[in-house]
Parts: C-alpha cells; sequence; structure tokens
C-alpha cells in the first residue's frame, strides 16, 4: 500500500490512530480531516496534511479528497453516553448529516476516489437472541439500529458516485486504552466485575488489530463491497465474556450487574449492554480473511497487554 494516497476522518479516534500508524508504516499518502486541525496537527507527525472541516455543518473540502485513492470515514460522536434530547442529536447529525456532507465534497472533487470505507456498527440489527446474523439480515428496531440504517443510506450513495463502498458493522472493540473494555476494566480490576442483566445476551466483539486488518484488507482487495460485519468469529454471551476478562485479569468475576442500576445510570444507552446480537463476519470469512485474534481468552490477553 506504498502508492496509496488517503485521506481520513476520525483519525484521533481509538481505531483511527491504529489505522493511520499502519498505513504511515507502509508508505501510504495521509491526509486527515478534522474538526480541530490545529490540535490534529500537534497529535501527528508532520508528514501527515490535515485539513479543517465541521463534519455536521458543511460539505467536506473537496480539495483534501480529490486525487485520493480512497477515503476511510470514522468520524462520529460517542455513543458510549447519556442519551438526552441534545446528545440524540449530536450522534444523528455527526453521522449521517456527517456522511452526506461528505458525499458532498466527493461530489465537488476534480478526480474522485475510488473507494468509500465508512463505519457503522452491529447496532444496525438491534437487539437480537441467539440466531446468528449475517451480513443479510435485516435492519432491527430502536434509536441505534434506526441511526446506523440511515448512516449506511448516505454512505452507500457514494455507489452513485462509481465509488466501490464498503461499510464496516463494528462491534465492541477490545483495546485496553478506550472503548468498552477500558470502561469495563475498573470494576473487574477491584473484583467486583460480573455478568449484566441476567448475562444470557451476547457481545459480539472483535480485537482492535482486527479492526484495522479489516480496512487494510478493504483497502487492497477490490472484492470487498457492501456490508462487512467487523465482529470476530467467536461471539459469547456476556456471562462467557465476564469469565473471560476475569481470567485474564486474574479476578473473580462472580458479581451480577442488575439491568435496572445500568437502566438508572446511563438511561436508555444501556440497551447497548443489557441486550445484544450474535454477529457473526461471514463476508470476511469468505473473502479469506484471516482473523489475527479469532478466540476471546487470547483475545483479552493480547488488549490487556497494549
Amino acid at each position: 500500500m506504498s502508492d496509496l494516497r488517503v485521506t481520513l476522518t476520525g483519525a484521533t479516534g481509538l481505531i483511527g490512530t491504529r489505522l493511520l500508524a499502519a498505513l504511515r508504516a507502509q508508505g501510504a499518502e495521509l491526509t486527515v480531516l478534522s474538526r480541530n486541525p490545529d490540535e490534529a496537527r500537534r497529535r501527528l507527525d508532520g508528514d501527515v496534511e490535515v485539513a479543517g472541516w465541521q463534519s455536521a455543518g458543511e460539505a467536506a473540502p473537496a480539495e483534501a479528497l480529490s486525487g485520493r485513492d480512497a477515503v476511510v470515514h470514522m468520524a462520529g460522536e460517542p455513543i458510549a453516553q447519556r442519551w438526552s434530547a441534545r446528545v440524540k442529536q449530536a450522534l444523528r447529525e455527526s453521522r449521517v448529516a456527517g456522511t452526506r456532507n461528505l458525499l458532498a465534497g466527493l461530489r465537488a472533487a476534480a478526480t474522485r476516489p475510488g473507494l468509500l470505507i465508512s463505519s457503522s456498527a452491529i447496532g444496525y440489527y438491534g437487539p437480537h437472541g441467539e440466531e446468528p446474523l449475517d451480513e443479510e439480515a435485516p435492519a432491527g428496531e430502536g434509536f441505534l439500529a434506526e441511526i446506523c440504517a440511515a448512516w449506511e443510506q448516505e454512505a452507500q450513495r457514494a455507489a452513485e458516485l462509481e465509488m466501490r463502498v464498503v461499510i464496516l458493522r463494528t462491534g465492541v472493540v477490545l483495546d485496553s486504552r478506550g472503548g468498552a473494555l477500558a470502561k469495563m476494566l475498573p470494576p473487574f480490576q477491584l473484583g467486583v466485575g460480573g455478568p449484566v442483566a441476567g448475562g444470557k445476551q451476547f457481545i459480539s466483539w472483535i480485537h482492535a488489530e482486527d479492526i484495522v486488518g479489516l480496512m487494510a484488507a478493504a483497502l487492497r482487495d477490490e472484492r470487498w463491497s457492501g456490508p462487512v460485519n467487523a465482529t470476530a468469529p467467536t461471539p459469547v454471551s456476556n456471562r462467557d465474556f465476564s469469565r473471560a476478562l476475569g481470567r485474564a485479569l486474574h479476578r473473580p468475576a462472580l458479581l451480577p450487574v442488575p439491568g435496572l442500576a445500568l437502566q438508572a445510570l446511563y438511561g436508555e444507552m444501556s440497551e447497548i449492554v443489557t441486550s445484544g446480537a450474535r454477529v457473526v463476519p461471514a463476508k470476511a470469512l469468505v473473502l479469506g480473511y484471516s482473523f489475527a485474534h479469532p478466540e476471546l481468552d487470547e483475545a483479552l490477553r493480547s488488549a490487556l497487554a497494549r
């Protein structure tokens, strides 16, 4: 990928920083769109071009997109916060309006990229029971499912510009530096962690290294298109996940967390934890992707060692 020219949004986030480092190591020419370009320049080395973009309110700058081979779109307001009316609006605008404004910039680009990789989430499927869900499963119900469906619809419009479109429906990312795992660690490290809301709901997880691996595969392989479940091939119940995390930390994981307690703390957002979906990466496996961390116990040990 040494000859690739790639523009990224969300490049200073948890996954963005990893992808940026991987692309930089392979010699790609990188451009970052950021709502705070001065801060982005401070955090990134000088070999990365940075352009300002207020994603929810304006078209992406065409000059930062023109002549590139691909755009990787990861920008979005963090999901893991209490969903007030204001936060819900920000979650929607940052994803739906942000992607629409990215497409406006792509339409105006003199020489358009050939590929758009756009983030989504397994929240697309809504709460489900034990049935495995591949990429052919329909959108579910609920606030997060509705946002994901609208978000993906905007991204798919890049196909009208003769671009290949890959949409990564990301599961629970294992990275001790941030995201869901970082929030789980304190109670487990104190020995007071355990299954949530009965523990039967499924957690469809993925190691952060494999998120980057899937993106890299989509960048170099033209067979990749449409929705791709960015989850490991072995989803587990919340109870089994809690036990595995306890083993990785050498701590007990027996104290149950009532669903009502989470609802009181996080409100509607708690449904992400108290419900679940058994999502499988059917397309990635068919396309021959080999997961670096397919099993939970090893994946947790790896994530916690970083």
